[in-house]
């Protein structure tokens, strides 16, 4: 049982990363079906006065979403090691953000569950890794908690102790 619980971590971040890494050549070679994504989702956003949003080089377009996935496997795999382990914690705690915005719109645009007709693929595999990183993010919450607190002090030193 100790095994399992040294190891399962590791397999959720592997899982997250496999996923995240796989979609990079798709974003990042402007594939037909991330066009179709993100051109939906910016044909929504301008209908709210907000076109470009998704686009090429707008704030959420494909290739800032798809730096983020690589930020983001990069720290959930450092945490295998044990010397960067509290890096696996802000690489779940992004993860969680990405799939939390890919899940929304999915599910609350016109984009909706199956954009490419793939019989959902894309959303459920979005779905599991939002589950695996909230699972890390609930693991590592102590490195997260320790990290957030040294980030604090760099920024604001120590408080005063009484």
């Amino acid at each position: 049982m100790d095994k399992i619980k040294k190891v399962f971590p590791h397999i959720l971040a592997i899982y997250s990363s496999i996923i995240f890494l796989s979609s990079i050549p798709f974003k990042f070679g402007n594939a037909p079906e991330t066009q179709e994504i993100f051109g939906r989702l910016n044909g929504w956003a301008a209908s709210l006065g907000a076109d470009g949003l998704f686009a090429q080089t707008g704030l959420f377009s494909q290739y800032v979403i798809g730096s983020a996935e690589i930020l983001a496997s990069i720290a959930l795999l450092l945490g295998i090691f044990s010397r960067f382990r509290r890096l696996q914690g802000f690489g779940a705690l992004l993860g969680l953000a990405i799939m939390t915005g890919a899940i929304s719109f999915h599910v609350f645009t016109p984009l909706g569950i199956d954009p490419n007709n793939d019989g959902g693929g894309l959303f459920y595999s979005a779905i599991g890794v939002w589950v695996a990183c909230a699972v890390l993010v609930f693991l590592r919450r102590q490195y997260i908690k320790d990290g957030l607190l040294r980030i604090g002090c760099a920024l604001f030193g120590k408080p005063d102790e009484a």
